[in-house]
C-alpha cells in the first residue's frame, strides 16, 4: 500500500504532455532525426510562400497594366470610329426659313358719315411683307447652296502593294521598275519599292502605290503593268487596304 500511496503522490499525471513531449523527442534522436531539419522545412515552406505570394502580386500588376492599356486602346478607337461615322454622315438638307412677321390689320376709325377716311386704309400692305418674306427664303436657301458646294466631297482611296514578276534572273529591274512607274493616270500615285528575293537568282518589284477608287481600279493597274511583257511575267496584289 506503501508503493501505491507514493504513485498517488507524484505529479506525473498532472504533466503527462510534458512527458509525452520528452518521450517523442528521445524517440527522434534515437532515430536520427534531427530537429533542425524540421526547423528548416518549415522556414522553407515558409520562403516559398512569400516567393509565390511575391510572385502572383507581380503578376496581378502586369495584368491591371494590360487592361489599362486595352481600355486606353478601346477608347481611342472608340473615338476614332464616331469622328469617321460623323464625317461619313450625308449632309441634312434642312433650310432654315425664317417666319415672317404677323401681318396686323389695319385700324378703321369709325366717323359717323366720313366717307373719305377710307383711303387711309392700306389694303396692300400684306402682300409687301409675303413678298420680303419669299425674297429672305430665297437668299437663305441660296446661302445654304454655296456652303454646301464649297464643302469638299470625301474621296476614297485605297492603299495597295503590287508584286511584278520578271521572267528569270537577267531581266534588268531597274528598266522594269522604271516602265511600272512610267504608268500615269489621274488618281494614281505610286510609293516606295524595293526588290524582294524570289529564289534561283530571282527577285521581283515589290511596289505600292495609293490609288482612287472611283478612278483607278486594280484591273487597270494588272492591265497596264502587263503591257511590258519584254519584262513582266505576272503581277500580283500583294496587299489591299481602304484609307
Amino acid at each position: 500500500m506503501s508503493g501505491l500511496q507514493g504513485l498517488a503522490q507524484e505529479n506525473i499525471w498532472f504533466d503527462k504532455s510534458t512527458y509525452d513531449e520528452a518521450e517523442r523527442r528521445f524517440y527522434e534522436g534515437t532515430n536520427g532525426i534531427p530537429q533542425t531539419s524540421q526547423n528548416a522545412s518549415k522556414s522553407e515552406d515558409q520562403s516559398e510562400l512569400v516567393s509565390r505570394l511575391k510572385s502572383l502580386e507581380l503578376d496581378n500588376k502586369n495584368l491591371h497594366k494590360v487592361v489599362d492599356d486595352l481600355r486606353a486602346v478601346l477608347s481611342k478607337l472608340e473615338s476614332r470610329m464616331a469622328v469617321l461615322e460623323k464625317s461619313q454622315a450625308p449632309a441634312s438638307k434642312t433650310v432654315t426659313v425664317t417666319k415672317a412677321a404677323p401681318v396686323q390689320k389695319p385700324k378703321v376709325e369709325e366717323h359717323n358719315g366720313a366717307d373719305d377716311d377710307d383711303d387711309d386704309i392700306d389694303l396692300f400692305g400684306s402682300d409687301e411683307e409675303d413678298e420680303e418674306a419669299e425674297r429672305i427664303k430665297a437668299e437663305r436657301v441660296k446661302e445654304y447652296a454655296q456652303r454646301k458646294a464649297k464643302k469638299p466631297a470625301l474621296i476614297a482611296k485605297s492603299s495597295i502593294l503590287l508584286d511584278v514578276k520578271p521572267w528569270d534572273d537577267e531581266t534588268d529591274m531597274l528598266k522594269l521598275e522604271e516602265c511600272v512607274r512610267s504608268i500615269q493616270m489621274d488618281g494614281l500615285l505610286w510609293g516606295a519599292s524595293k526588290l524582294v528575293p524570289v529564289g534561283y537568282g530571282i527577285k521581283k518589284l515589290q511596289i505600292s502605290c495609293v490609288v482612287e477608287d472611283d478612278k483607278v481600279g486594280t484591273d487597270i493597274l494588272e492591265e497596264e503593268i502587263t503591257i511590258f511583257e519584254d519584262y513582266v511575267q505576272s503581277v500580283d496584289i500583294a496587299a489591299f487596304n481602304k484609307i
